[in-house]
């Protein structure tokens, strides 16, 4: 089946974000977009199948949070973490700007991962795993907590229970990013002493408005500083049964 394809926008990406895809990083939005469209109709991945929309509720968003890594990281040969990656969303687009970093996608979804590890074996991109399994658990395990350079997490979670999930998994001066629709200020001094709990520190809010709708959004950048308390992330569920406050 085919279907519509994706714009390029190249003008709403320079006007917006004063930047623009090169024309691998167009051919890799455009062949994920086909993908997903195609892995849409026996999975659940996204309501958003529209090409404007697919272009800047996913896309866009999801670059407008990760260019401003550019000046918290001085190198870019680490690991990533996409929590709660769904479609694979931001995490594929940070592989497609970084593809020296190695990507992780985690999601508590077989479904999902299997359709993302087929889609990544198809299509090359070997920097890319996907694995399927719970944040809260793999924030324990040796072998991930404490090792990413970068963790993302995209309406997933309440930003409280979302520090939670992802400080853990960072090293030391490692930076996560939170998307976020409306914010305040109100919020950010709420939120700063539950990072500071976890051993991180808020370090930026950037809000934008998005090209085509106009509608607010919000990106929180945290920095790991310290380790993170032992105790966290706590038990499966129990993050976002009982939040920190």
């Amino acid at each position: 089946m085919s279907f519509a394809p994706l714009p390029t926008h190249l003008n709403h990406w320079q006007t917006s974000l004063q930047w623009q895809p090169n024309l691998s990083q167009q051919d890799q939005f455009a062949q994920l977009y086909q993908a997903i469209l195609t892995g849409n109709q026996q999975l659940n991945l996204t309501r958003l199948t529209h090409p404007e929309e697919f272009w800047e509720k996913h896309l866009w968003d999801a670059i407008a949070g990760l260019l401003p890594l550019e000046q918290y990281l001085e190198t870019w040969n680490g690991k990533a973490i996409d929590v709660g990656t769904g479609c694979g969303i931001p995490g594929l687009p940070l592989a497609f700007l970084h593809p020296q970093l190695t990507v992780t996608l985690l999601d508590s979804t077989q479904k999902k991962i299997r359709f993302l590890q087929d889609l990544g074996q198809s299509l090359g991109w070997h920097q890319v795993q996907a694995i399927a399994g719970r944040v809260e658990s793999l924030g324990q395990d040796p072998n991930y907590r404490e090792q990413f350079q970068i963790a993302l997490i995209r309406a997933v979670a309440a930003p409280a229970v979302a520090a939670e999930y992802v400080l853990p998994l960072l090293a030391i001066g490692g930076v996560a990013v939170l998307y976020q629709g409306q914010w305040n200020e109100a919020r950010s001094r709420q939120l700063e002493p539950i990072v500071q709990r976890l051993g991180g520190e808020l370090i930026e809010t950037v809000a934008r408005s998005t090209p085509l709708t106009h509608s607010q959004r919000h990106w929180l950048y945290l920095r790991k500083i310290q380790p993170t308390p032992a105790q966290y992330p706590r038990a499966v569920g129990m993050p976002t049964k009982r939040p920190l406050n």
